[in-house]
């Protein structure tokens, strides 16, 4: 499975979907606090007051971590960028100083400018991979503001990456994820999730997205028509089992998810998660 089909999206029990599937571990039976309807990362959020970072802001705190040789490097493209007049000429320069950044490991800033290269250059490939990027490190950030900011760009990316292919359905999982997580607008991300699943009502990750989210929203039997449509097409996919438990156990069928999550311990026969799941278990009967 591809990475970007299984973004973080809803709740798990205890550490194990952060472990195993990279979900974020929000237990789905508790409301949000005021804390976290207010940053970006809580899924379905309504709203988000957190005033998002500057790049400026970004790239000063970045350059406090360089070496010298790397700063000088980085000032030198960054003057020849602003002597540029002519837009087309400024693609090779931002790849260039992208170049930098990601030979020192700093990753977002990289983003960033192989960002505005792509969108100079209107290439539907790179746009998207910088959004799924952006999207992957808003998941990892710990500074909300900043978390804003990547949304914000990964939303950017991936819009304009739609605008030169519609039917990429890489794309569109990805802006559903960053409207969802990252920019305070869910139900734009719940849209672009349940066209895909209009044309096609077994797609996998729109089923995925979906039910997790119906998870977290608390809407167990929607949670559960979802994952059973993805077990239906595979049997032994793991993630969907373990999500299809913690369905029945909100719909308060304990002796389902007991049945589900040992098949699930099964299939993925760790014992760090075999370890979870039995003390879940325990919790259960």
């Amino acid at each position: 499975m591809k990475a970007v089909h299984y973004y973080t999206i809803a709740g798990a029990i205890s550490l194990t979907a952060l472990l195993y599937w990279g979900g974020n571990t929000i237990p789905p039976a508790k409301k949000p606090s005021a804390d976290t309807q207010a940053r970006p990362g809580a899924m379905g959020q309504a709203t988000t007051t957190v005033k998002p970072a500057s790049i400026d802001s970004v790239v000063v705190n970045s350059k406090a971590g360089l070496p010298k040789a790397a700063n000088d490097s980085i000032k030198i493209i960054e003057n020849e960028l602003a002597a540029i007049r002519d837009s087309s000429r400024m693609a090779v320069v931002f790849t260039k100083l992208g170049g930098i950044w990601e030979r020192n490991k700093k990753i977002l800033v990289a983003t960033y400018y192989n960002s505005k290269a792509a969108k100079l250059e209107n290439s539907g490939k790179k746009l998207t991979f910088a959004g799924q990027i952006f999207l992957q490190l808003m998941q990892e950030e710990h500074s909300p503001s900043v978390q804003v900011w990547e949304a914000a760009e990964a939303v950017s990316c991936l819009e304009q990456s739609l605008r030169i292919d519609s039917t990429n359905e890489d794309t569109k999982l990805a802006l559903a994820s960053a409207y969802i997580e990252g920019t305070g607008e869910p139900m734009r991300g719940v849209m672009i999730l349940r066209g895909i699943t209009a044309k096609n009502p077994d797609d996998i990750p729109a089923n995925m997205l979906l039910g997790r989210m119906s998870i977290q929203s608390g809407q167990y039997d929607k949670a559960v028509k979802r994952f059973e449509t993805i077990i239906k097409l595979q049997p032994d996919n793991s993630e969907a089992i373990y999500f299809l438990a913690q369905s029945y156990e909100g719909l308060g069928n304990k002796a389902k998810a007991i049945e589900l999550l040992k098949k699930c311990k099964e299939l993925v026969n760790k014992p760090e998660f075999s370890r979870e799941i039995d003390q879940h278990i325990n919790t259960l009967k």
